[in-house]
């Protein structure tokens, strides 16, 4: 199985049946994610050597103005897809086999979970993996220890307040907050 179908699959939404050839490909690429967050926390980097660290995880060129302060962690990183000037906290998980996409401008907080995979609920099933992608627009201010889950879309210059869990759409220009998240205000400017 060569990466590119094996992305394809994942981002046309079809279940990873558990244990399939799918499966064990969607493990090796794990593997070769953990190595390279390894590498990212193992020691002290200066930017420009964490730009090239996550470049390599990505397989492309990071934007412009991307900024990483480690440890960060990812369990593919080939689908994690950056605008330019993105900012990346400290602690961050990106669960990205179902993809994640990043607006330009956007923060993301301290301990920011973004998962991107669910399981069916029928305990036969559930090795299955659903994926399902995560889309942050432009100018969006995730704060630390937020979680967003499968699907979710933030819209451009919204603000997903500290430790909110976020399960549906986020529409542009909002403040969410809570767990689950639910609008607390528009934004004015």
């Amino acid at each position: 199985m060569e990466l590119e179908d094996y992305l394809d699959h994942l981002n046309s939404g079809k279940t990873v049946e558990g244990g399939s050839e799918m499966h064990q490909f969607m493990h090796l690429v794990s593997q070769e994610a953990i190595c390279i967050c390894a590498d990212i926390n193992a020691a002290c980097h200066t930017p420009d050597e964490l730009v090239a660290l996550f470049a390599e995880l990505t397989g492309r060129p990071v934007p412009e103005g991307f900024a990483l302060f480690p440890p960060f962690n990812a369990d593919c990183g080939k689908n994690i897809h950056l605008g330019e000037s993105v900012f990346v906290n400290s602690g961050c998980k990106f669960q990205d086999q179902g993809g994640i996409y990043i607006g330009d401008r956007a923060l993301i907080g301290h301990n920011v979970v973004l998962a991107t995979l669910n399981h069916p609920l029928d305990p036969a099933k559930r090795s299955s993996l659903e994926p399902a992608p995560i889309h942050i627009e432009d100018d969006v201010w995730i704060g630390s220890g937020a979680i967003v889950l499968p699907g979710v879309h933030i819209g451009r210059g919204s603000v997903v307040a500290a430790g909110a869990v976020v399960s549906k759409d986020v529409p542009p220009m909002t403040v969410v907050g809570g767990v689950p998240a639910k609008p607390i205000k528009k934004i004015e400017v």
